[in-house]
């Protein structure tokens, strides 16, 4: 029995192995966003497939843990797994995000807030000029929050996945 336990696959090496995998799709799919200059636009259809794609990789991580198990999975680990895969990407794409903004497109965010301008002047007509210069300055100053959010939003939305593919494949030890 003891054999078991120490031969029993660590949490860890699915974190990083599917996080790292889950980093890169992510990294590669801003590339290609900005190569067909969308990168700019923050639309509704990416955030989706951003979202399919963090679910599928933490599903297929948990399963593949979970065959590595012997069949046996706690939801502790199905959540550790899922916030451990979600942690380690998103560091990956915020890592990415400022050496992109920084040095590969500097004047990235001039752009983005320029792309902004008509949406805002339409969202809001009683707004002047000034004022939406006002906005988007403010808005400009606090661009750099946009980081820690992205790691918050990504680990929360992991939890929920690792929460119900967690409840769906659990299968502890103790049940048998």
């Amino acid at each position: 029995m003891e054999d078991q336990e120490i031969q029993a696959p660590k949490t860890r090496k699915f974190s990083i192995n599917y996080g790292l995998l889950l980093g890169g799709i992510n990294i590669v799919f801003a590339i290609m966003l900005a190569v067909m200059e969308l990168h700019y636009q923050r639309d509704i259809s990416q955030q989706i497939i951003g979202v399919v794609i963090l679910a599928a990789v933490i599903g297929i991580a948990i399963y593949q843990f979970k065959k590595a198990n012997a069949s046996f999975l706690s939801l502790g680990q199905a959540i550790k797994i899922g916030l451990g895969v979600a942690l380690i990407a998103s560091l990956m794409i915020i890592v990415y995000s400022i050496i992109y903004t920084s040095f590969i497109e500097p004047e990235f965010y001039d752009k983005f807030f320029e792309q902004l301008r008509p949406q805002i002047a339409e969202q809001n007509p009683s707004l002047t000029t000034e004022q939406i210069d006002n906005v988007i300055q403010t808005q400009r100053q606090f661009a750099w929050i946009g980081y820690p959010v992205i790691l918050i939003i990504n680990l929360i939305i992991a939890l929920i996945i690792s929460l119900i593919v967690g409840l769906i494949m659990k299968k502890d030890k103790s049940d048998y």
